[in-house]
């Protein structure tokens, strides 16, 4: 037989090759149990955490991008504080059971994982996917950038070498070492492969989605941040310089555009000065336009992950050795104003806006032009503003007074922390999560009986005409879960008679409300306890626990199921 020469036929055969041994290591993984799959788990985040500094010396220096002491946090990101929030995650066996319900939760795992590994986090992704599959009991092949193959194959090995010795089944985690276009192209649509889980560039994305397997692409990120006029300015400038240059800009999450209140103008050019940002003049700023975007209009990626000296010589002009970043003011958003797109590079836009809904304004012109569904940040006093922000944004991560880089991925926020961040459908990915082994694992249910067939009643119970509601009032919906089964049915006529009765209005009960006004600061005025109440739903316990009162009742009280489900472990009744 000739030898195969051609590297696209040698990168094929080698994906086919490595998901074989996957499948087959998936095959006797799937039986592991919870303890045995957490020893892994384990000593892969010992090994890459013990080897966090070295990989990121082989990143940069095998891409040219990035800082290595950024990319050692972003590797100990994954190792240590990745780690520490799945490692307790259940992923086998019996997951849940409710018992009221009568049903049991059975985690089983989804298969090959096909992890497709960008240029940008060659390392601290690939860390990432390989906890987050093997967590899940799947086995997992990674293909990297064809420009960081020898980082990422570096990290799989030595995670693999550590899951080894730690029981784990042999070719559980491969890495493709042949990396073409073709060979990526087999891995994705490959009969063994179950999951994609793809991080890279919209063409990536868009192929890992149209490969006819279920997927976890993420798309790109062109990440405003707002900065209003009630913030503490100097810690917003801060934040936000913090999230554009960590690494260069090279989180798909980092601040691109910074959307500044007018008042505050002055201010927060003066704090980027003092954070060491260059202010571009013009001459300068359209020299670097022509070397932020090809002609045909696209980013130039051979800016991306530099530093700003040396994007600063590539456009023609020279900037101080401790400038962090480079800014300028884009006259809008667009092709034609080639600032305004995600440089992934330490240059931040800068716009200047009058009052918080021409900044909302701005904010959305960003993110729809190569930023749906990502991510951005505000920085404000305002509890109403940004819950405007919240409700009305196209992103499905607002981080809030912190940097959107850090914030975005769980690092100074809440939020599962991940390497992998969806868009959702405004961005053209299947989920708007931040991807954990969670989302790596399929569900089977045990459903018991909790009704016999005879017991199933669809009789309709006569509603009482809704009356208006009082000026300025809010109501809460109420909780409707669990309609049509007879006894809440039964409960519920009892108490719609009592209030009929009673000519009480109970549309907190019964009726869907307005839509809740913005929320904002409640006086807490105690109300004093008073008699026993005859009758109470669920509008009478929230009014209670937003003016941290109490209400009295007694055995001849009529609750609603919805009363008692808010009141539940709030301590907001008191027993006559």
């Amino acid at each position: 037989m000739a030898q195969v020469k051609d590297k696209d036929l040698l990168s094929i055969q080698e994906a086919r090759d490595l998901l074989e041994r996957a499948e087959r290591a998936g095959e006797e993984l799937s039986q592991f149990t919870q303890e045995q799959v957490d020893r892994l788990i384990d000593a892969m985040a010992e090994a890459a955490r013990a080897q966090a500094g070295r990989l990121a010396e082989l990143a940069v220096e095998e891409t040219g991008r990035g800082k290595v002491s950024d990319k050692t946090i972003k590797n100990l990101f994954s190792a240590v504080h990745i780690y520490a929030y799945i490692r307790d995650l259940k992923t086998c066996g019996v997951i849940s059971e409710n018992k009221e319900k009568g049903v049991v939760e059975i985690a089983v795992p989804v298969g090959v994982v096909a992890a497709i590994v960008p240029t940008t986090n060659p390392t601290s992704t690939a860390i990432f996917k390989i906890l987050a599959a093997i967590k899940g009991r799947n086995p997992v092949v990674l293909s990297p950038h064809p420009q960081a193959v020898k980082c990422t194959a570096e990290t799989a090995r030595i995670m693999y070498e550590a899951a080894r010795k730690a029981g784990a089944p042999e070719g559980c985690i491969g890495c493709v070492s042949n990396v073409t276009r073709q060979g990526t192209t087999e891995l994705m649509q490959n009969r063994k492969s179950r999951m994609i889980l793809a991080t890279g560039g919209p063409g990536l994305v868009k192929a890992a989605y149209s490969s006819g397997k279920p997927a976890f692409g993420v798309g790109p990120g062109n990440v405003p941040a707002f900065i209003e006029r009630t913030a503490d300015v100097s810690k917003a400038v801060r934040d936000v310089v913090a999230g554009k240059t960590f690494d260069y800009g090279l989180l798909c999450s980092s601040e691109q555009a910074m959307v500044c209140d007018l008042p505050l103008e002055e201010e927060v050019l003066q704090e980027l000065e003092k954070n060491r940002a260059y202010l571009l003049d013009d001459e300068e700023q359209a020299r670097l336009e022509k070397v932020v975007q090809l002609p045909q209009g696209g980013l130039n990626t051979a800016i991306v992950g530099k530093s700003p000296q040396v994007i600063a010589e590539m456009a023609g002009f020279a900037v101080p050795d401790d400038v962090v970043c480079l800014v300028g003011k884009p006259h809008g958003v667009g092709r034609e104003h080639p600032l305004s797109m995600e440089k992934l590079s330490p240059i931040l836009a800068f716009y200047v806006e009058d009052g918080w809904e021409a900044g909302c304004r701005r904010c959305i012109e960003i993110l729809n032009y190569g930023g749906l569904g990502h991510t951005m940040s505000i920085h404000s006093r305002d509890e109403d503003i940004i819950m405007e922000f919240g409700l009305h944004k196209p992103a499905y991560r607002i981080c809030v007074n912190t940097p959107a880089t850090h914030g975005s991925i769980g690092l100074t926020t809440g939020v599962p922390p991940s390497m992998t961040l969806g868009c959702g459908t405004p961005g053209g990915n299947i989920t708007s999560d931040n991807i954990t082994p969670l989302h790596l694992i399929n569900i089977k249910r045990l459903a018991y009986e909790i009704r016999s067939v005879e017991d199933i009643t669809f009789d309709r119970v006569e509603l009482p005409k809704p009356v208006e509601e009082e000026p300025g009032e809010v109501l809460e919906k109420a909780d409707q879960s669990d309609p049509g089964t007879g006894l809440r049915e039964i409960v519920r006529a009892v108490v719609e008679s009592y209030v009929r009765e009673q000519q009480t209005a109970p549309e907190a009960v019964l009726r869907e409300p307005a839509p809740a006004a913005r929320p904002g600061p409640v006086p807490r005025e105690k109300a004093a306890p008073g008699p026993a109440r005859d009758f109470v739903c669920e509008d009478d316990v929230r009014q209670a626990l937003r003016n941290g009162g109490k209400i009295v009742v007694s055995a001849r009280t009529i609750m609603t199921p919805s009363a008692l489900d808010a009141a539940e472990g709030r301590k907001v009744f008191i027993w006559e």
